[in-house]
């Protein structure tokens, strides 16, 4: 596509890892030219050393994971000639991200208060573990921390089960996903104000907010939602997971037309009894129901029950990684997408799930460590000659 809505749109992100990003390769997707800043001290980005697979030197497949069509820049931040090449391509663009402890963006200068001397539209985004403003500002912090300290692992897993985390990082991938949010919605304002902003987003925060309505349940009526057996919904029923003769299915009645396919499918007259008959009444005999659901599903395979279910209900099949990826729809719907890379030209990566005008964004791994230093340089005015002399001082 020509016409992505972010072209234009320069970007300078100073991250490493994962959640920031993640954030920045959304926007990257989306037209931005995301400079990304790493460190030629100690290799750049952490996770283009992130194994067990790797792209040759400074490369990984966790790194080309989140940094798809990025542009690298190294880049000394805390020496005197790297501060006054940073500041000509705050001038150039139009925001600045990092994903750095919240104390560091004041000591780097990465704020709006510092840059907008340089560039008044310039907007600042910052993705910190706990914030900028307060006593936790300088800890660091990590995905996991903050599904212990939310309350996610109380509520995840088998109630007989010592605490669990989710089986992805999805505190980091939600985080990124909110301050890419966040930093267009600053852009915007800033093209019809000229005035940019500061736009903070934390791991804390975001893992707090989607709490979502165990939350309310607890401030106005406190009620504690508590784990139940077989990743059960706490109100909804049926809703859970179930044996096949073969497997596992995860069925979601969660409205009476849905119970109402689900009874008819099975064909059980016990199902029809009238304490089954509404939401609140099979929620109160959840287990006798349940158990009822089950003897009727094991008497066929998982696969049966999808062909007679699928599109008329919610119902999914439990799969592992394996059947998750290899599952032709995903390539129906464009869900994989090729991006050739030197070490590998038929890469395959998972696909950006936004489309525009029905089609799906398209990748390019990110630069090799520094590949674009050379150019962005020589546009910031720098001579060959200085450029050289940069390299060898360590700055670039």
């Amino acid at each position: 596509m020509q016409d992505l809505p972010l072209k234009g749109v320069r970007i300078i992100a100073v991250e490493q890892y994962g959640a920031g990003p993640f954030a920045s390769m959304y926007l990257a997707d989306m037209g931005a030219e995301v400079i990304k800043i790493e460190n030629p001290k100690i290799g750049g980005d952490i996770s283009r050393h992130t194994g067990p697979y790797f792209l040759g030197e400074n490369d990984s497949y966790f790194f080309q994971t989140f940094n798809l069509n990025k542009k690298s820049l190294t880049l000394d931040l805390k020496s005197t000639e790297g501060k006054v090449i940073f500041a000509k391509l705050v001038a150039s663009a139009d925001a600045v991200m990092n994903n750095l402890r919240g104390d560091l963006p004041d000591k780097l200068g990465l704020t709006y208060d510092v840059l907008k001397h340089i560039n008044p539209k310039i907007c600042c985004a910052h993705l910190s573990a706990y914030g900028r403003d307060n006593e936790r500002s300088n800890w660091p912090g990590y995905d996991y921390l903050m599904q212990a300290e939310a309350g996610y692992m109380h509520l995840t897993g088998e109630p007989d089960a010592p605490p669990a985390r989710f089986g992805l990082s999805m505190v980091d991938f939600m985080t990124g996903v909110t301050t890419s949010l966040g930093l267009t919605a600053a852009l915007f304002s800033a093209y019809k104000t000229g005035t940019g902003r500061d736009v903070d987003v934390n791991l804390f925060d975001v893992a707090l907010h989607q709490l979502t309505y165990p939350a309310s349940w607890y401030l106005n009526e406190g009620h504690v939602t508590e784990r139940y057996a077989r990743s059960a919904h706490p109100s909804t029923v049926p809703c859970q997971l179930y044996k096949t003769s073969d497997g596992w299915v995860f069925i979601m009645a969660m409205t009476e037309k849905f119970w109402q396919v689900l009874i008819n499918e099975i064909n059980s007259d016990n199902l029809r009894a009238d304490k089954f008959s509404t939401v609140a009444k099979r929620r109160e005999v959840r287990d006798e129901l349940n158990q009822l659901i089950e003897q009727c599903l094991q008497t066929d395979t998982t696969d049966n029950w999808l062909n007679r279910l699928q599109g008329r209900m919610p119902i999914a099949p439990v799969n592992n990684m394996a059947q998750a990826l290899n599952n032709p729809y995903l390539k129906e719907t464009g869900a994989l997408q090729k991006v050739p890379h030197d070490s590998n030209d038929e890469m395959e990566l998972l696909a950006n799930p936004i489309q525009l005008n029905g089609q799906r964004l398209t990748g390019k791994a990110c630069a090799k460590l520094g590949e674009n230093t050379q150019e962005l340089l020589a546009e910031l005015g720098f001579a060959d000659d200085d450029i050289k002399q940069l390299k060898i001082q360590g700055v670039v």
